[in-house]
């Protein structure tokens, strides 16, 4: 009788070596070469930054000091144009009706957004689609909204007067009166810019516990004092947030009444950045540019410090 052959476990099988560390010196050169390769990166963002922003925003000050005028040298002036830029009548026309156009795109451009994204919050269908809707016109370049509400704007055939006459209502002169024509550009700013505004509200209200709107509605709380007792207060940083950020955002307006209105009518739309258009590509006066330039610099310098200082403090908490 044949015996059966044992069997025998198979032979384990070969474990590859375990390389070696690199040297130290191998180890350090390729960690410097790793960051010699990312400070390489960033030196090319500083480069641009340097050139298109830091270097003109240096040299504004300092022309703002001198007379200077292209094809001459410049020569030191002092406070010579700050002194000329005050003493000109369109210096408080322009700052009026830059503080009247943020003041109204505060009641307006500020509240708008704000209702369009609670009714947004409380869509059960369609919500995707509204929410393009209501960002699409932040994908049109600013300067073909403002020709597309110039059209719309004008008294004889634009939209909006046969609009009215359709409805057998007065008509307006819209851009075209001084009365009417400040608001008109905040219509159009508020159009033109409350996507963005609309979605980070959305985004602050869905990141509203559900649990406090429960408790509301227990204790009988309506639609409106559910607003106000439990949105306003849980948002109440993202408000006061975008309220700073659209103060200087308006407190720069200078497309609308560039395009729609050209400063008129009676300089009733000149901004302060449309004054430093006026100064240096209409007047040649790149002095009194500059100087309009530092002021307004420091206006929007100090809101931006309180923009910093509360969300480091927001941070902090």
């Amino acid at each position: 009788m044949t015996k059966t052959a044992e069997r025998r476990p198979p032979a384990p099988a070969a474990v590859p070596p375990v390389p070696a560390p690199p040297p130290a010196g191998d180890r350090r050169r390729r960690a410097l070469a790793d960051q010699a390769r990312a400070y390489g990166f960033l030196l090319g963002g500083l480069i641009c930054f340097a050139l298109f922003s830091w270097y003109p925003a240096i040299r504004a000050v300092v022309i703002a000091f001198q007379k200077y005028t292209p094809g001459s040298p410049p020569e030191w002036a002092g406070t010579a144009n700050f002194t000329r830029v005050l003493h000109d009548p369109e210096f408080a026309a322009a700052w009026r009706n830059t503080l009247t156009f943020t003041l109204l795109a505060l009641l307006i451009g500020f509240a708008v957004p704000f209702v369009l994204a609670l009714v947004l919050n409380e869509l059960r269908h369609a919500r995707a689609f509204f929410r393009v809707v209501v960002y699409l016109p932040v994908m049109i370049p600013p300067v073909v909204s403002a020709l597309l509400w110039k059209w719309f704007y004008d008294p004889g055939t634009g939209l909006a007067n046969e609009t009215l006459r359709f409805l057998h209502l007065p008509t307006s002169n819209w851009s075209n009166g001084t009365d009417t024509a400040l608001v008109s550009l905040v219509l159009v700013a508020t159009w033109a810019n409350m996507g963005g505004t609309v979605l980070i509200y959305l985004a602050a209200l869905q990141s509203v516990p559900g649990e406090l709107y429960e408790a509301a509605e227990l204790d009988g709380a309506n639609l409106l004092q559910r607003v106000r007792h439990v949105t306003v207060p849980q948002t109440r940083f993202v408000i006061l947030m975008l309220m700073l950020l659209q103060i200087i955002a308006t407190m720069q307006v200078f497309t609308e009444p560039f395009v729609i209105t050209g400063g008129g009518p009676e300089n009733a739309t000149v901004t302060v950045l449309y004054l430093i258009y006026k100064y240096a590509f209409l007047y040649n006066d790149f002095g009194g540019a500059c100087a309009l330039s530092v002021l307004l610099l420091l206006l929007l310098g100090a809101f931006s410090a309180l923009y910093l200082r509360l969300t480091r403090s927001e941070g902090d908490a």
